[in-house]
Formats: structure tokens, C-alpha cells, sequence
């Protein structure tokens, strides 16, 4: 893919960039191990002060960067200024609460004297610059939510961006660099995919975080390994989204639509299988089919849009692949299932199928855009069976009013969150991760901001 601003509501390429050469990453490269020296020793007053700018700087910037959000992958722009803020949250949650997440450790004293010291102390200590690969489709917060933490950590951060938000990639780097942070603590590369690996086996790289593809996950992940080097893993996900009886329908239907099409439907949180108790089926699918129909599909610089375009035109493709399959092989289309126009852009109508099988593709494949999958089920069993019968295990989302039903779900789902009587979200507060195939390891929270730190035991003779 080159490196471009490609805008997906008319496929009119608007920007260019040249990728990095061997001399400029190599110089890049000296910059973030030059700097990871200086910022390591700096307090955390200092850290805080710094990204309490930044914050500040991008709420100033959040309708212009919005707009250069929504341009180049498509997300409503209400949606795109949304994130902006959301980011900005998170920077000053970790600038005031880093310094107590990685405050010092005393064990247990009778632990310490066992052990022979007169002291004991769990120390968190940066680990260097570490390598982030970021996707397209919160192309703020996916960075955010790693720079924040590693920042306030002491570590330095170097960005491989997707090469479709080349523009949003270098307004980060600009923006902490405006926010007085010292050349090298956060650098954009703007690179290809190819250019990765010899970057990751860099020995001044200590660790790598990735958000994006299984197959992206797999590849950082293998020369990590083959280097011993630490890595966090967000992969994909199809989020189950189960509604028993005792669920309030409407407020379930209502905000099952906006748990699929959020971000176009190109979230790896968004709740793509929903999964409805037989006794409130056909209530339920009435209500989310009505629902689905009534989103406006448009223009994203449109105030009043709900759906824009899908970010590239093979997104789109993937996508219709996997929908054609599946009604091929007998799913029921409830809604969608088109193009809306012949118009330009790469657009998709909100979608719901019924009646899919284990044969069909879209049970295993994660659909990436505004399509929904509904299944019914007999019973609790069925219900948790189905919702863990996918290789994904990101979040989840249970509707009932039923406690002993609730403690079952948290038990028993194959997740790395479970969210009852509402919808997947993230917050900075709160550990976000998964299992099975949706990766390892944990971003936001204090388990996040410890992830690329080294845990050092302190002992002191007595």
C-alpha cells in the first residue's frame, strides 16, 4: 500500500509521501536511544507536565484534526472529534495517576525478613524505545493509549502508522514535539510494512505493541520472539452480543445498533455476533432491523451521518465476500446486504443476516465493516457455547437481569472484558485486551503502563 491520503467518500488521492530511507530510519533510530537516556531520568512532575500540554494542545486541534481523520479513513466526523477528546481524557488521566501506578513496591515485612533483608523494594523501570504498528481506524487512539502510558513510563515511542493516515501519524509526532516534549521522545516513521522487521531486531528496540490483523500480530510477534523481545498484541475480534429474556429490549436493540456500526462497523470491539434467546427473537430482530434501516448512510463530513464509507475500496470487497457467501450458502438478509448507489465512495448499507451456519464463512471470519450476524438460541448452554465458538476472544456483551445468568456469563466466555447491560467501550482506567487469537497482553490502566517496564526486585541486606 503506498503511503497516502486516500479519501474512501471519493476515492480521490489527496497526499503523497515518500517513505523513509535507510539513513534517515538509522538516524531516527540514534535520536529515540539519545533521547531514552534524558527522559528516563526525568521526574514524573516533568513527564506530567508535558502531557497535560499535549492533552490541552489536542483539544484545541479536534475539529481540524477531526476532519483529517474523517478524510482520510472515513469515520463520521461527530465520530472523528469524539475520539480526538477521547484521547485527550486519557493523556491527563495518566498525567496525573503514572506516578502512583509506578510507585515502589514493599513486600510483606515478614517476606522481607524471611528472605534475610532489611528492605524489599518492586521497582518499575522504563525499558527503551519501543516500536509501535498502529492500524487505520482509530488512528488517534490506537496511538494514545500506548504513547500516554509509555511516555509518563520514561520509555521513548517510535510510530509505524498505517499508510493510509500518513497525515494524522506526523500531526502526533508534531503534536508532542509543540507540547515541549525533547527531540526523539515520539517520532512518526513513515514506512511500509516491509521496512518493520529490520527496525524490530534493532537492538537499541527493547519491545513492540501492535494493534491490527491476526497475520500482522503473527509476523511482529515471530521476530520478537526470535529476538526475545516483549510484545503486546491487539488483534481481532467478533464480540459476541447475547440477549435473554429478562434484557430490556429496547434499550438492547437500540444500543445494538450503535455496538455494530460505531466507526462504520470497523472496530474490533464492535459487537458482530448477536446472539438472542428464542423467547425474545423475533422482538428483538424487529427492533434491530428497524433500527439498521433508519441509519443515514453518507457523506462523513455530513453532521448528520451515521454511516460513512468503508476506509479502501478492498475493505469493501472483503467485506461483500464475506455477505455473498453466506447468503449463497442460505443466510436470510433482514437489511442491506448492497452497495447503496453506484455513486463514489466505498460505501456499504448497514446489514443484517439470520439463519447463519457454522459453514458459512462469517461465522469464523471477522466482518470488518457494518454487518451484523444473528443468531437464536435455546437455552443459557447454547448461548455460551455459540458465543465462545469463534478463534477470537477480545470482549463480549451480555444483556440480562438475571444474576445468577450474569455470574454464569463472566465465569464462563472466552473474553478479555465482559460488559453487562451495555456496550463494549474503553476507558484509561480500565485494563483492554484479549485472549485466544485477539492477542496478549493489556493496554490502558496500570497493567498497561507496566506492560513495556521492567519489574525490578530490590534487595538490601540487613
Amino acid at each position: 500500500m503506498p503511503i497516502a491520503t486516500v479519501n474512501p467518500a471519493n476515492g480521490e488521492t489527496l497526499k503523497t509521501y515518500d517513505a523513509l530511507g535507510a539513513e534517515e530510519i538509522e538516524r531516527r533510530l540514534a535520536t529515540a536511544e539519545a533521547a531514552f537516556r534524558t527522559h528516563r531520568s526525568t521526574s514524573f512532575a516533568e513527564r506530567a507536565r508535558l502531557l497535560h500540554k499535549a492533552a490541552d494542545l489536542l483539544e484545541e486541534d479536534q475539529q481540524d484534526i477531526g476532519r483529517v481523520m474523517t478524510t482520510e479513513m472515513g469515520k463520521p466526523v461527530k465520530q472523528a472529534r469524539a475520539e480526538a477528546a477521547k484521547c485527550a481524557k486519557a493523556m491527563h488521566w495518566y498525567a496525573d495517576h503514572a506516578e502512583e501506578l509506578l510507585a515502589d513496591e514493599e513486600p510483606a515485612e515478614s517476606d522481607v525478613k524471611d528472605s534475610g533483608a532489611s528492605r524489599v523494594l518492586v521497582r518499575y523501570r522504563p525499558l527503551g524505545p519501543v516500536l509501535a504498528v498502529m492500524p487505520w481506524n482509530f488512528p488517534l487512539w490506537q496511538v494514545i493509549r500506548f504513547a500516554a502510558p509509555a511516555l509518563m513510563a520514561g520509555n521513548v515511542g517510535l510510530l509505524k502508522h498505517a499508510s493510509n493516515v500518513p497525515q494524522t501519524a506526523l500531526y502526533l509526532e508534531d503534536l508532542f514535539r509543540r507540547a515541549g516534549f525533547p527531540e526523539g521522545c515520539f517520532q512518526t516513521l513513515l514506512i511500509g510494512s516491509g521496512a518493520v522487521e529490520s527496525i524490530l531486531r534493532d537492538p537499541r528496540v527493547k519491545a513492540a505493541t501492535l494493534t491490527g490483523s491476526e497475520p500482522a500480530g503473527r509476523a511482529v510477534a515471530s521476530v520478537a520472539g526470535d529476538e526475545v523481545k516483549k510484545t503486546v498484541l491487539e488483534l481481532g475480534g467478533s464480540d459476541p452480543y447475547v440477549v435473554m429474556p429478562s434484557a430490556d429490549l429496547d434499550r438492547a436493540a437500540k444500543t445494538a445498533v450503535t455496538a455494530r456500526v460505531q466507526n462504520n462497523g470497523q472496530s474490533c470491539i464492535a459487537a458482530k455476533r448477536f446472539i438472542v434467546h428464542t423467547d425474545v427473537f423475533d422482538a428483538f430482530a424487529e427492533r434491530f432491523t428497524a433500527g439498521m434501516k433508519a441509519l443515514k448512510v453518507g457523506d462523513p463530513l455530513d453532521e448528520d451521518t451515521d454511516v460513512g464509507p468503508l476506509s479502501t475500496e478492498q475493505g469493501r470487497s472483503d467485506l461483500e465476500e464475506l455477505v455473498d457467501d453466506a447468503v449463497e450458502a442460505g443466510a436470510t438478509v433482514l437489511c442491506g446486504a448492497e452497495r447503496p448507489d453506484d455513486g463514489p465512495g466505498w460505501y456499504y448499507a448497514p446489514t443484517i443476516l439470520a439463519d447463519v451456519t457454522p459453514e458459512m464463512r462469517i461465522h469464523q471470519k471477522e466482518a470488518f465493516g457494518p454487518v451484523a450476524t444473528l443468531y437464536r438460541v435455546a437455552d443459557l448452554d447454547e448461548a455460551v457455547a455459540l458465543a465462545n465458538d469463534t478463534p477470537f476472544g477480545l470482549s463480549s456483551n451480555v444483556w440480562t437481569r438475571d444474576g445468577a445468568e450474569v455470574d454464569r456469563f463472566v465465569r464462563d466466555l472466552e473474553a478479555g472484558g465482559v460488559f453487562v447491560n451495555g456496550m463494549t467501550a474503553s476507558h484509561p482506567a480500565f485494563p483492554f485486551g484479549g485472549v485466544k487469537r485477539s492477542g496478549y497482553g493489556r493496554e490502558l490502566s496500570g497493567h498497561g503502563i507496566r506492560e513495556f517496564c521492567n519489574i525490578t526486585t530490590v534487595w538490601h541486606g540487613a
